[in-house]
């Protein structure tokens, strides 16, 4: 599923304050990083955020789910990547919260 452009463009303006970010094609979607760390990606018009064991948890509560693809042998789930509740999409302040943390996130590798 290929990136949304009119959607990364949205993501882009949501996530300005966090300052200089760098973005490009990434396995059909679009990924955006932090000082070379990958912290998010787009799917369709589907926002992914790098999560951790401490930040999973949270996602879960709030109904969120990995980011999957589906190969010739089945469904293939990708837990470090979970779809950001659709609640943060209209609130600016509260996703660069969960924005800095996937940050965190994608600092520990």
């Amino acid at each position: 599923m290929s990136a949304s452009s009119e959607f990364v463009s949205f993501v882009r303006e949501l996530f300005a304050p966090l300052g200089q970010l760098s973005d490009g094609k990434f396995f059909g979607g679009h990924s955006i990083k932090y000082r070379g760390s990958q912290f998010a990606m787009v799917m369709g018009n589907t926002l992914y955020l790098r999560v951790n064991d401490v930040t999973r948890p949270e996602y879960e509560r709030e109904g969120a789910k990995p980011f999957f693809y589906t190969t010739k042998k089945g469904v293939v789930q990708v837990r470090k990547y979970y779809a950001a509740p659709e609640a943060l999409l209209d609130d600016q302040e509260q996703l660069l919260v969960w924005a800095r943390r996937a940050i965190n996130a994608a600092g520990e590798l």
